[in-house]
């Protein structure tokens, strides 16, 4: 039992590792299922550029978008500024904001480096793509010193329909595939150095040391499963009372509940000082001397503004 423990101890130490491993692993295998049996290079100077351009970019743009949409944070941050603009920027903070945003899109930015990556060491996007330019520095760069054909059937190289030597044709795709991985090496150094640089920077700012900085993460994350299963059950708890007061046609028992003012300081972004030390909002609302217990409003639906406390 104390093994089953000690190994379920480490495996939940390295929930992010593990969890950047399986995306590493969705993305190569989604990209050899692009590329095997979607991707049809049409091999003209028309249409080759566009094409694996939208190929090579377009899933990357996609999973940036999912990043964002599935992002916890970027609608705890932006639910109800629209209404509340201040809400954007709690007690005037607005670089700490900004600091939070760069956090959620470089976040959202993991999958589709990793998509680029990818893509461009194995080289089937960008040899498309780079075949259908028509420009003189590229075209040089291909078929310098060789005939005008290759000139001419350089688009179809991708395709193994071209008019020029196996030879030729091999040597070419050659230089297709090495400058695409070259771009990709390049891409993954800068992003493990971005990334390394941008920890260090914040480590070197943070205003906590790296055990306290450790505990506040595992608070977080005991603080995010203990919300979780008290909201499942104070919700559970409050559809069965508004069921058993319908069915049995009685006035529906009191239920304690935190008001609206009480949700929206719990949902705000935290700003830690070392003088509070307070390691969440949860924590700032209910270690306060004045907070308000007055219990919540009924909400009705209105047609004009949604929903209007009463």
């Amino acid at each position: 039992m104390d093994n089953f423990q000690t190994v379920l101890r480490f495996f939940m130490n390295q929930k992010a590792t593990i969890g950047y491993s399986f995306m590493a692993l969705l993305t190569i295998g989604g990209e050899r299922v692009f590329s095997m049996v979607s991707f049809q290079c049409p091999c003209n100077h028309d249409q080759n550029f566009a094409y694996g351009l939208t190929f090579l970019l377009g899933p990357a743009a996609l999973l940036l978008i999912l990043g964002l949409f599935f992002s916890t944070r970027l609608w705890r941050l932006y639910t109800g500024c629209c209404l509340n603009p201040m809400k954007m920027c709690p007690r005037g903070n607005c670089l700490n904001c900004l600091r939070v945003f760069t956090n959620i899109f470089t976040g959202a930015c993991v999958a589709p480096v990793m998509w680029l990556c990818v893509a461009l060491l194995n080289g089937t996007f960008y040899e498309c793509a780079v075949s259908g330019l028509d420009d003189n520095v590229v075209v040089n760069l291909f078929c310098k010193n060789k005939t005008i054909t290759c000139r001419e059937e350089l688009a179809r190289v991708p395709c193994g329909r071209s008019k020029l030597s196996s030879d030729e044709r091999m040597e070419l795709l050659l230089m297709f595939r090495a400058q695409s991985q070259i771009l990709g090496w390049c891409l993954i150094i800068i992003a493990a150095t971005v990334g390394l640089i941008g920890t260090c920077f914040k480590n070197c700012r943070s205003k906590v040391s790296y055990l306290q900085l450790t505990f506040w993460k595992r608070y977080m994350e005991k603080e995010k499963e203990q919300f979780d299963n008290f909201s499942l059950d104070y919700a559970t708890k409050l559809a069965e009372r508004n069921f058993k007061s319908f069915f049995e046609n009685k006035t529906a028992a009191p239920f304690p509940f935190p008001n609206h003012k009480a949700w929206e300081e719990i949902s705000a972004l935290n700003t830690f000082s070392t003088s509070e030390q307070y390691y969440s909002t949860l924590q700032r609302h209910v270690e306060r001397a004045d907070r308000d217990f007055s219990p919540e409003k009924r909400p009705v639906l209105d047609l004009e503004h949604g929903i209007e406390m009463i």
